[in-house]
């Protein structure tokens, strides 16, 4: 059964031409022109990932992408005008797993949507390496259940930062680089910049930490790339 990809913008000539090159893929496409219909098919239509525009009518992009991750972890790639800088780290902050800045080429659009689909599937198939419990001081990460505790409750993570906190907490005191963590983490197509880590890093601490300011488990080995601390 084909995967289906839900497409949003307003502009009709995006919409179309990303449809076009989707399905020619083998891919099955739904489309939507504005914030209210893009949240009512992915109710309806339960789509494998998003392709996600800032700008839309009714409700923006932005809060479309909120509102999804209070509900489903759908790989989401958000579209960015190429001088709004700040809509890349507020979309990565809110939980889109990537984003294309326009103009793009719809090429560019459907190599990231395979490497996003293709890294999906094999978290799903192999969330971790053994059902084990890992503790390290106050949290506790269950990768028979996919669910991280502190304190005793439980932590809300996308898949991403799930992966992420996993991957880290498997070798306490490693430091990681940032290109490290997009290979290992993300996987070795994916198509993006260090940015991505460091939001999703700074996502996880304030999740994780009494006081992202001055992270415990997280911590930053300047120069270099992050560590989670041996306890």
């Amino acid at each position: 059964m084909a995967e289906t990809i839900l497409v949003v913008d307003d502009e009709k000539p995006i919409v179309e031409i990303l449809q076009y090159n989707l399905e020619k893929e083998g891919y099955n496409v739904v489309t939507a022109y504005d914030g209210e219909e893009a949240l009512s098919l992915v109710e309806k239509d339960a789509p494998s990932l998003i392709v996600l525009d800032i700008m839309l009518p009714q409700k923006d992009g932005f809060t479309v992408c909120r509102e999804i991750r209070s509900q489903w972890d759908i790989p989401i790639i958000m579209l960015t005008a190429k001088e709004m800088e700040m809509d890349k780290v507020l979309g990565l902050e809110l939980g889109a797993d990537d984003y294309v800045t326009k103009p793009f080429s719809a090429r560019e659009v459907t190599a990231r949507v395979k490497a996003l689909l293709r890294r999906s599937k094999l978290e799903e198939r192999h969330p971790g390496d053994s059902k084990n419990k890992i503790k390290a001081g106050s949290i506790v990460v269950d990768q028979n259940e996919m669910q991280v505790y502190n304190l005793g409750k439980p932590i809300e993570l996308t898949l991403r930062e799930y992966n992420l906190l996993l991957h880290m907490i498997m070798k306490p005191g490693f430091v990681f680089s940032r290109e490290q963590l997009l290979d290992q983490v993300w996987g070795y197509d994916y198509i993006g910049d260090d940015r991505t880590v460091d939001v999703t890093i700074r996502r996880l601490r304030e999740k994780l930490e009494q006081d992202p300011a001055h992270p415990e488990y997280i911590k930053t080995k300047r120069g270099v790339g992050y560590y989670f601390r041996t306890l």
